[in-house]
């Protein structure tokens, strides 16, 4: 790992910001023993997605170590496939039906939970939230215990900063597992079904070869489905007490919609706003190493066997060849209009695109529309949020706090 390679892995928000303006839309981070390219321009990102089965996917130390050697996230031909086939159908269209439930009963008893005058950690309040939903829709439990380790574990894991860095060097790729969780997860998955269940954990039980490869898909699923909406929720509610004018048009089309706001027509305006705070701080800054099997061109020149491309979706979002003035939050861009799939990758793309993208924003306008129409908040300091990095994920830091000055039923 050279001098560039540990920036990125240590300060990882502070090296893209600093290379954001400078870079011709390709950052060599290394060039021996193999090259590794760090990639922002779209078409390029795009040349990468659409290409994805002639790759590899190692996938990242820090990550590996903690969701296992047998995770989905870096299986490739069949396997992946074979997951893919079995999670896809079910995680799209009508099929999400089956969670709003899930989703409203949750959301609904985190805000029972409010008490006027209270502060509350907006980033860890989120996480909360999205964990028991996760729980729910992976595990068909709503094991409270479980949710907790779980969430401990993942915290004490994915220390962010030199801390992981060195933690990431010394130990290597070794998962670095849990042994009283790993056996909850395998026991609550092997009760998960019955009639009409739509646990995630049955069709996990058809595809996995072992129980070790079952706890990986487990932990990777619980994982992305939580951590990523819990940073993007946080986010929408922190750009929108951003500009009052904004949060006042978006909680009077909340109240006016009929539904829960799992209906995207009935409340555009949120969902340009979910997917304008998506695109200025993407959950996940890059979208996963691709590693070059065979000899290939990219960008008008040769890469050889072992070239790592990594798509980084911080940069491409911020590049304003693509989105004008791209620091300012305008939900204008993704308001009454057709989302820009040719330059706007928050869930990724090609084959390795985020299995759970629409359970995601689902769960987003159902939790801002709860927010906003039962309770009241007024962030201690709105004007600024810094951005804290846990694995590869991006989310307001710790500091986020809102105090509750109204609760309605």
């Amino acid at each position: 790992m050279n001098l560039r390679e540990l920036h990125l892995a240590a300060r990882p928000l502070a090296f893209l910001d600093r290379h954001a303006a400078r870079s011709p839309g390709v950052l060599e981070l290394r060039s021996t023993p193999h090259r590794r390219l760090l990639v922002s321009d779209p078409a390029a990102i795009r040349w990468i997605f659409r290409g994805d089965a002639r790759f590899a996917h190692p996938g990242s130390r820090t990550l590996a170590a903690v969701l296992g050697g047998r995770s989905l996230v870096w299986a490739d031909g069949p396997r992946h496939a074979a997951y893919r086939r079995g999670l896809l159908p079910v995680l799209r269209g009508t099929r999400l039906d089956g969670y709003r439930d899930t989703i409203d009963g949750v959301v609904q008893a985190a805000v029972d939970e409010l008490v006027v005058g209270s502060v509350v950690a907006l980033t860890q309040w989120m996480r909360r939230i999205s964990l028991r939903v996760m729980v729910r829709v992976v595990l068909g439990t709503g094991d409270e215990a479980l949710a907790t380790r779980f969430d401990s574990w993942i915290h004490r894991e994915l220390v962010s900063g030199w801390r992981n860095l060195v933690r990431r060097r010394s130990r290597g790729r070794r998962t670095r597992s849990d042994p009283w969780l790993d056996e909850k997860l395998v026991k609550a998955a092997s009760a998960a079904g019955g009639t009409g269940s739509t646990a995630l954990a049955t069709l996990l039980r058809e595809v996995a070869r072992d129980e070790r490869e079952l706890r990986d898909n487990l932990v990777t699923l619980l994982f992305a489905g939580y951590e990523t909406t819990a940073s993007a929720a946080a986010w929408v509610l922190y750009h929108l007490h951003r500009d009052p004018a904004l949060l006042a048009e978006v909680r009077a089309e909340a109240e006016a919609a009929a539904d829960d706001g799992a209906d995207a027509e009935a409340v555009p305006l949120l969902d340009a706003v979910v997917h304008e705070a998506l695109r200025l701080n993407p959950p996940a800054l890059w979208a996963g190493n691709r590693v070059v099997v065979d000899e290939d061109e990219f960008l008008g020149v040769r890469v050889t066997p072992g070239t790592v491309l990594t798509p980084a979706i911080h940069l491409a979002h911020r590049d304003p060849r693509q989105f004008p003035d791209p620091l300012r939050f305008d939900a204008g861009r993704f308001h009454r209009t057709t989302i820009p799939g040719d330059r706007y990758f928050p869930f990724g793309g090609g084959l390795r695109r985020c299995l759970g993208a629409e359970l995601a924003t689902l769960e987003l306008r159902m939790v801002v529309v709860a927010v906003l129409r039962r309770t009241r908040l007024r962030f201690l300091d709105v004007s600024e949020a810094a951005a804290s990095v846990r694995g590869h994920t991006s989310a307001p830091g710790h500091g986020l706090r809102v105090v509750v000055t109204a609760c309605h039923p």
